[in-house]
């Protein structure tokens, strides 16, 4: 298991986790689930990092929780570390990008469903296998599954088992795009360079909106923001002066 790790990339804006587990298909094990927070804690308050991707080494994104481990995980149930992992990828501040290829399964599926995007290959297939294992998934992962793809997908998923191509998964909303698998670097280096060129202060915002997780207070102060930190003023001068606008404005460590 030497070769079972979590390592960092960093290219401008972009940091990219890759998932590295060769000999599994990239199954998260027991010390990559406690990594990766210990990862993201170090990433989100990067003033240079402005959008962050997830993605699994060669052919895979990831085939699961390593099975070795499985012990450890039903034993903590949803206080497990990796229902943590997936909780501090979906608070993770700045937008979180999956990049799919092949197998995301299980474990995998509740990586790429905890990122704000998920972009795959044409090859990606996807599958929630608990009733083959006559595990029950985690509520918050459960919870956060329904959300996005709506009850009816979710229970077929979880109820079957099955695998389900990347046709299906665009359809249910499980995918934003499909790419052929020699295009999915491009389209991701592309998606993320346009994020990094947005106004920080308002995709903070709208993340922690769409995620619930602002109050009436919160968006109040994220409107004062605007006006205190002349983000808008900045974009609209841009357009008039028809230049790139300069967002200048950074969260501040530990908002």
């Amino acid at each position: 298991m030497s070769d079972a790790k979590l390592t960092v990339e960093v290219a401008g804006p972009v940091a990219t986790v890759v998932i590295h587990n060769p000999a599994r298909r990239n199954a998260m094990t027991a010390a990559m689930w406690r990594q990766l927070p210990e990862l993201l804690d170090r990433l989100e308050p990067d003033p240079d990092v402005r959008a962050l991707v997830l993605t699994g080494a060669g052919d895979a994104f990831c085939a699961g929780a390593d099975l070795g481990d499985l012990a450890e995980l039903l034993d903590a149930g949803d206080t497990s570390i990796a229902v943590a992992a997936e909780e501090r990828l979906a608070r993770f501040a700045k937008p979180t990008v999956a990049a799919i290829r092949g197998a995301c399964v299980g474990g995998g599926a509740q990586l790429a469903v905890a990122c704000d995007l998920r972009i795959a290959a044409d090859d990606a297939r996807f599958g929630v296998p608990p009733a083959r294992l006559g595990l029950v998934y985690p509520a918050p992962t459960t919870r956060r599954l329904a959300r996005l793809i709506g009850p009816s997908a979710a229970k077929h998923l979880l109820f079957t088992a099955e695998l389900i191509d990347v046709e299906r998964a665009l359809r249910i909303g499980l995918v934003d795009e499909v790419l052929p698998s020699g295009r999915l670097a491009a389209r991701v280096d592309e998606l993320t360079a346009t994020i990094a060129q947005r106004s920080s202060l308002s995709v903070a915002a709208a993340k922690e909106i769409i995620d619930d997780r602002a109050g009436p207070a919160r968006i109040a102060w994220w409107h004062r923001k605007v006006v205190i930190t002349g983000e808008a003023r900045e974009g609209v001068a841009a357009i008039a002066e028809r230049r790139t606008p300069h967002f200048a404005w950074q969260r501040p460590v530990g908002d």
